[in-house]
């Protein structure tokens, strides 16, 4: 079975525009990245998970901080690496100046025996929509664009 993964696209409106809230990949593979490399904070879950759960507890793990609303789901889309990613959507705020995300380890520089820790996000930011669409992940631009339209039929 592919992996998949659960995230949340965080909304707000800042005066006549949306904006959304995205993060940025930590550890040296992503360190000089940026167009195409940012996320929805995410992260990996299995069967036994509820996905909306999992978001939630991958939203804690990497921005640390909680997140709660009116969550709407997205359609599942497929990424270039084959990982299925759900995702929520929910209005709300989160204060970038106050990311803190967990760590993970490899070895850097690679052959080199040494283990060293990364922040799995080295940095959340808000975008305005237009803003986002080229800084996203690729396999998550549906998720923009369908945010973008649920905004637009929005009262």
């Amino acid at each position: 079975m592919a992996k998949q993964s659960a995230g949340i696209l965080v909304y707000k409106r800042s005066g006549d525009d949306w904006q959304v809230f995205l993060v940025h990949p930590g550890g040296p593979f992503w360190a000089k990245k940026d167009q195409g490399a940012w996320s929805i904070p995410k992260g990996e879950f299995d069967g036994d998970e509820g996905g909306l759960i999992a978001a939630r507890r991958e939203f804690r793990e990497e921005v640390g901080q909680d997140i709660a609303g009116d969550f709407v789901k997205l359609a599942p889309h497929r990424q270039k690496n084959g990982k299925m990613v759900h995702a929520w959507a929910v209005e709300g705020d989160v204060d970038e100046g106050r990311v803190v995300s967990n760590e993970f380890e490899m070895e850097w520089p690679p052959r080199s025996r040494k283990m060293q820790r990364f922040p799995e996000v080295d940095i959340g930011k808000w975008f305005s929509l237009a803003e986002a669409t080229s800084r996203i992940n690729p396999g998550q631009v549906a998720f923009l664009e369908e945010l973008a339209l649920l905004l637009e039929t929005r009262p």
